[in-house]
């Protein structure tokens, strides 16, 4: 019976390269010439730290730049709302969601389920797991999971038949 597994995790190597990249252009950008501007990546959180708050926003744009060329879903980001104000720095901390919420798994488990298609899905810790007969109805279940709008990235690992 063809099964599979939907996660969502932001790979840990694509998203340094692309802090690494970030830092690059970052360091040739003329807007930022002789201005305090810094990025780091520490377990999973990038911390970016300016001068002002706006050219905290303008580093967010760099890294979701840099991210989508990598690859790397711009949706995985949690960007905190406020930047935090220390001495003569503004920082912004940006989270990666790693693992799907159990209120998300729940929402896509239902929307699985009102789609009528004939499989089975079941929450798994962070992951949900779709079993059915064919691989064409777990093949729907991925355009799904891609089309619906729950503020994450999906990804699909063990397809088996």
């Amino acid at each position: 019976m063809p099964s599979m597994d939907i996660v969502s995790e932001v790979d840990e190597v694509e998203l340094r390269n692309a802090v690494e990249n970030s830092r690059r252009e970052l360091a040739g950008r003329f807007d930022f010439r002789g201005k305090e501007a810094e990025i780091e990546h520490k377990d999973n959180v990038v911390t970016l730290k300016a001068e002002d708050d706006f050219q905290c926003r303008q580093l967010v744009d760099i890294l979701r730049i840099q991210l989508s060329k990598r690859n790397v879903e711009p949706s995985a980001m949690e960007v905190d709302e406020k930047s935090v104000h220390s001495g003569k720095t503004f920082s912004l901390k940006v989270k990666f969601k790693q693992g799907i919420d159990s209120l998300i798994a729940k929402k896509l488990v239902k929307q699985i389920k009102d789609s009528k298609l004939k499989v089975q899905s079941a929450i798994q810790g962070d992951s949900v797991r779709v079993t059915g007969k064919k691989r064409d109805d777990l093949q729907a279940v991925m355009r799904l999971a891609k089309e619906s709008e729950l503020g994450q990235p999906f990804q699909f690992n063990n397809f088996r038949d």
